[in-house]
């Protein structure tokens, strides 16, 4: 009589291998910064970010003309921490000086309101069509937005860890 355990074992490695394709697809593995498509959930672009990782949105503002750099981290339960604030136009639309809590600063022609804690499980943009030329900056390099998201579209930024099947359908800005 012929042992059936050869044909136990292909079934197992068959079934180890189809849990790990699984795995590795589904799992949530790679922190990023994520652009999804309005808030639908779609990611359109990401940004791979270390841990409680750093990254600024830089813009220029459509009244003054000049460029305003908002400074965040993404803290251990993945919201995003928005803890500095830049510019150079005291005018329309910017503060005039810190809340509660917060620093307010002004150096070489630039103001600055730091020792922000505001925090936020996502946050929606409008990406600039005309002026604004959105920008995110990671170690010291800066991203235009509109490479990879058309400018006008409404977006939710969020910190998530993604699986491999959202880092396939969004565009990984760093590797463009």
């Amino acid at each position: 009589m012929k042992d059936k355990k050869p044909g136990k074992t292909k079934l197992i490695l068959v079934f180890l291998s189809l849990t790990s394709i699984v795995i590795m697809l589904f799992i949530p593995m790679k922190q990023a910064v994520v652009f999804e498509y309005q808030n639908k959930g779609e990611v359109l672009a990401y940004l791979p970010i270390k841990e409680n990782g750093f990254f600024k949105i830089k813009y220029t503002h459509s009244i003054h003309l000049s460029d305003v750099v908002e400074s965040y981290k993404v803290t251990e339960k993945s919201y995003i921490k928005l803890y500095e604030l830049t510019y150079e136009d005291f005018a329309i639309g910017m503060p005039e000086n810190a809340s509660n809590g917060e620093i307010f600063e002004q150096k070489d022609g630039k103001y600055y309101i730091k020792n922000m804690n505001r925090i936020f499980p996502f946050f929606d943009l409008r990406l600039g069509e005309v002026r604004a030329n959105h920008r995110i900056i990671s170690e010291g390099e800066e991203y235009p937005l509109s490479y990879y998201i058309e400018p006008g579209t409404w977006v939710r930024i969020k910190a998530k860890k993604i699986n491999l099947i959202e880092a396939l359908k969004g565009v990984n800005i760093l590797g463009q």
